[in-house]
């Protein structure tokens, strides 16, 4: 199961005078990770690389900005695929220290900073959502409301016309299971409605 992260969290290595410093915090999608990405250009003018990996929203990007091609943004999302991680963008920014690494050593040292940094991360499990709309007679409101807060969902909206009109979210894995239980508890009584 996809999961994801709670939130930012850092690491810093020195090695052979170059300094590493990483960081692998939740983004919702690529435009949120290039805005956080363009901050640290600015926030780090001395850097000789801003190196980047990203998972959000299926789609995925490995950016070496200067490092020979494949020894930073590739090796970094190797990390984020292999702990299956989704909606993360991982950074690290590299301040030169006048000695090269080589091809592995440069490998090695983008891949051990994401990796420093998510041993201390708190991964979340990623629940698909889904949003659902429903009718009923005022005398099932009382029975919906108890088996949508016991199902785990979440009221987004109650009205009262002719029949209160109920519109909710919960886990996709129980919005099956939870139809057919209010199917036949309401006795055929409950509309569902397409998205209103």
């Amino acid at each position: 199961m996809p999961q994801s992260i709670s939130s930012p969290v850092e690491s810093e290595l020195l090695i052979k005078k170059s300094r590493f410093l990483g960081c692998v915090q939740p983004v919702p999608d690529r435009a949120s990770a290039q805005a956080i990405v363009a901050s640290l250009r600015e926030q780090h003018p001395g850097a000789a690389h801003v190196c980047w990996a990203l998972m959000a929203g299926g789609h995925s990007a490995a950016v070496d900005d200067g490092e020979p091609s494949g020894t930073a943004g590739k090796p970094m999302l190797e990390v984020l695929r292999h702990q299956d991680l989704e909606g993360v963008l991982a950074t690290v920014v590299r301040y030169y220290g006048g000695i090269q690494l080589g091809a592995g050593g440069l490998v090695r040292a983008y891949t051990d900073c994401v990796a420093q940094a998510l041993k201390s991360a708190t991964k979340v499990p990623i629940v698909k959502v889904r949003t659902m709309h429903c009718a009923v007679p005022y005398a099932l409101e009382g029975l919906l409301r108890r088996e949508i807060e016991n199902a785990g969902g979440a009221l987004l909206s109650v009205q009262h016309g002719d029949l209160v009109t109920f519109a909710f979210s919960l886990a996709d894995t129980a919005a099956d299971a939870l139809v057919a239980h209010l199917n036949e508890a309401g006795q055929g009584r409950i509309s569902w409605l397409e998205n209103v």
